[in-house]
C-alpha cells in the first residue's frame, strides 16, 4: 500500500526552518529542533490525506532547510508549566506585603531564574528591603542580611580564621568561621554606604560563587542570589559602586513611588493589625531545576542578533553606534550585557507560559540589563539626559532584525514549498490564523 508521506509543511516562527508535518502527529505536541514547540491542530491537514505508517519518516534531500518535527520533551513542558504556576503563587503570596510594583516582582524573580544578582535602586521607604525578606519568605531558602556600613570590613561578609584549640590534644590551629555570604539570598541593604574595599569582597562570589580566604576556597550553597538596594539621592557618606561591581548584577531594577490606589492600600494595611502569613512555594531543588529548564529555552538566530545590535550601538567608537550615542556615552556595555539580555528574555518567555524568546522578550528587559552598564558623557548630564531616556532613543533606532526565512503567510517567491510533491504552503487560506492559535504569540514580538 502506498502512503503520502509529509503531505503539508509549515514554518518554524523561532528560527524560520520548514518543517514537515506527517499526518500521525495530528493533535499532538511536536517540537523543531530549535526547540521552539507546539501542537498541530486536527484540523491543520486536509480530507483524505493517508497516514503514513509508524516509523516511515523520510526528508526531502532536495530542501536543506527541512526537517522533521519531533516529539517534544515532555519534563521541559511539564517545568515551564510550573514555573508559570510558581510564578502566579509567589506573586500571589507577596502581593500580600507589597502592595503594587508588580514589574519590580516580575523583574526579580526573573533573575532568580537566570542565576542573576539584583540593584534595587530607590528612594527610602519605597519597600525595597520589604521585597528582599518577602521573597525570602516564599522561597524555602536561607536568607542572611547585611547592613553596609562605613566601618564593614570584608571578612564581616565573606568569613574568617579564627584561632582554635584542640582540647584533647592541646593542639592550636585555623579554623574558617563562615560569613553571612554562605547562604541561598543574601541582602546587601544599602551597599553604597561601604568602602571599595568592602563591596569588592562581593565581587568573586558575584561571579564564581565562591570565597577564597588565604589559599583555601570555599564553595557558596546552591542557588546564590544577591540583591543588593541603594539610595540614589543621598550622596553624603556614600561610595558609588564601581562599574566593574555593577557588571556583576543582571538588573538594576527602579523602584518608583506607588500609584495612588496602590499607597491607600499601603496606608490603610500598614495602620491595621493585619499579620501576612506568608508561605513557602520553591525550595532549592526546584529552583535549580527551573534554573536548568530556562537555559533550554530555545532564542532563534534573529533575537540573538537582535540583542547582539542593541549591546553593540551603545558602543560610541563602534561602526553602528548612531550619532547621539557618541555624543551621550562615553563607554557603552560589554558582551556580558548581550548574555544578560537573551537569558532574561528566555526567562521572562517562560513566566508568561512561552516555549522560546522573542525580540518583545529582548526589548522589555533591555532597561533594567543596560541602565548601569552605560557611562553617560558631560554633555548628556549638562542636558540632563538620563540613561534611561539614551536607552530608550537607541531602541527606536535598532530594529529587530527580519529572519533568515520568510513567514508563513503564502507569498513566497515561486508559491511553492519545500516538501517533495510540491504543494503550496499557502494552499488552504485558513491556515494562517490557525498558526497564531497554535505558536500562541504575538506577530509583533517574533
Amino acid at each position: 500500500m502506498k502512503h503520502q508521506v509529509f503531505p503539508e509543511c509549515l514554518q518554524c516562527e523561532a528560527c524560520g526552518t520548514q518543517l514537515k508535518i506527517d499526518r500521525s502527529l495530528a493533535g499532538k505536541r511536536v517540537a523543531c529542533r530549535c526547540g521552539h514547540r507546539f501542537r498541530i491542530p486536527l484540523e491543520f491537514f486536509p480530507d483524505g490525506t493517508m497516514e503514513a505508517p509508524h516509523g516511515q519518516l523520510g526528508i526531502n534531500e532536495k530542501s536543506p532547510t527541512s526537517h522533521i518535527a519531533s516529539p517534544e520533551n515532555d519534563d521541559d513542558v511539564a517545568r515551564v508549566y510550573a514555573v508559570r504556576q510558581a510564578y502566579a503563587a509567589m506573586r500571589e503570596q507577596l502581593a500580600q506585603v507589597v502592595i503594587g510594583q508588580d514589574a519590580v516582582i516580575e523583574q526579580a524573580l526573573i533573575a532568580m531564574l537566570c542565576r542573576g544578582h539584583v540593584l534595587l535602586t530607590g528612594v527610602p521607604g519605597l519597600a525595597k528591603t520589604l521585597l528582599v525578606s518577602s521573597i525570602s519568605g516564599v522561597l524555602d531558602l536561607s536568607y542572611k542580611r547585611v547592613q553596609f556600613t562605613p566601618d564593614l570590613m570584608p571578612s564581616d561578609i565573606t568569613g574568617t580564621e579564627v584561632l582554635q584549640e584542640d582540647r584533647s590534644s592541646g593542639r592550636k590551629q585555623f579554623q574558617f568561621v563562615e560569613g553571612p555570604l554562605f547562604c541561598n539570598l543574601v541582602l546587601a541593604d544599602e551597599i553604597n554606604r561601604s568602602p571599595p574595599k568592602t563591596q569588592a569582597a562581593l565581587l568573586e562570589a558575584m561571579q564564581e560563587r565562591r570565597v577564597t580566604v588565604g589559599d583555601t576556597t570555599h564553595v557558596l550553597p546552591s542557588p546564590f542570589f544577591v540583591m543588593a538596594t541603594q539610595n540614589p539621592i543621598e550622596q553624603e557618606g556614600t561610595y558609588p559602586l564601581p562599574e566593574a561591581q555593577l557588571d556583576r548584577f543582571l538588573f538594576n531594577i527602579i523602584v518608583d513611588y506607588p500609584q495612588p490606589d496602590d499607597e491607600f492600600a499601603v496606608i490603610k494595611l500598614a495602620t491595621s493589625d493585619w499579620q501576612p502569613q506568608l508561605k513557602p512555594v520553591l525550595n532549592a531543588e526546584q529552583i535549580l531545576a527551573l534554573q536548568q529548564t530556562v537555559r533550554r529555552v530555545p532564542a532563534a538566530d534573529h533575537v540573538i542578533t537582535y540583542a547582539r545590535d542593541i549591546v553593540l550601538a551603545t558602543r560610541p567608537r563602534d561602526p553602528q553606534a548612531p550619532p547621539f550615542i557618541r555624543e551621550w556615552v562615553g563607554w557603552g556595555a560589554g558582551p556580558r550585557a548581550g548574555i544578560s539580555l537573551v537569558m532574561a528574555a528566555k526567562a521572562r518567555a517562560v513566566l508568561h507560559g512561552r516555549f522560546h524568546a522573542t525580540t518583545g522578550d529582548v526589548r522589555n528587559v533591555a532597561l533594567a540589563v543596560l541602565r548601569h552598564r552605560l557611562v553617560t558623557t558631560f554633555n548628556a548630564d549638562a542636558a540632563g539626559i538620563q540613561r534611561d531616556d539614551v536607552i530608550r532613543k537607541l531602541l527606536d533606532h535598532v530594529q529587530p532584525p527580519q529572519q533568515s526565512n520568510q513567514q508563513f503567510n503564502g507569498q513566497q517567491k515561486n508559491g511553492k514549498s519545500a516538501v517533495a510533491n510540491g504543494s503550496s504552503i499557502g494552499r488552504n487560506n485558513t491556515r494562517g490564523g490557525m498558526l497564531q492559535k497554535m505558536f500562541g504569540t504575538d506577530s509583533s514580538q517574533s
